[in-house]
């Protein structure tokens, strides 16, 4: 299971470096993309059909089906590790998660989220605020 958070940065060739807690669990072939709250997605690529969840099954003449996949699965890109674990990311991921030079790695149960390091903070402050209201979402709980 991949859990805990890992700082790193992103050196001048646009490299950095998947923890190792993060590789043993993952692999070395891994698939990177989009995803919510301006975050990047790291799946293992024997398990990029974690990206798919919630479209499965589903026709494809659903458009909500088609613009899922069109946003995670469209923007998905392989990635290869070296041997110290280090990959690029690719300009436009990097545009997109706002990703200037310092990283958090998350591990949130079968993937792993790329977040830049002040969005993540400024992210955790928010969610530290409502979780607890969340959290009663959740259980379908109103008291």
């Amino acid at each position: 299971m991949l859990l805990g958070q890992y700082e790193s940065k992103i050196g001048e060739k646009h490299q950095t470096s998947l923890p190792k807690k993060f590789r043993e669990v993952l692999g070395e072939k891994l698939i990177v993309t989009k995803g919510f709250e301006e975050c990047l997605i790291i799946v293992s690529e024997e398990n990029w059909k974690t990206l798919l969840e919630g479209t499965e099954g589903k026709p494809f003449t659903n458009k909500s089906t088609r613009e899922l996949q069109r946003f995670l699965l469209g923007n998905a890109t392989y990635v290869e590790l070296d041997s110290k674990g280090r990959f690029v990311l690719p300009d436009y991921l990097r545009k997109f998660a706002s990703i200037e030079t310092e990283v958090v790695f998350a591990g949130i149960q079968r993937f792993v989220e790329v977040w830049d390091k002040k969005k993540w903070e400024e992210h955790q402050n928010t969610l530290a605020s409502t979780i607890e209201d969340i959290a009663e979402r959740l259980s379908g709980q109103d008291d």
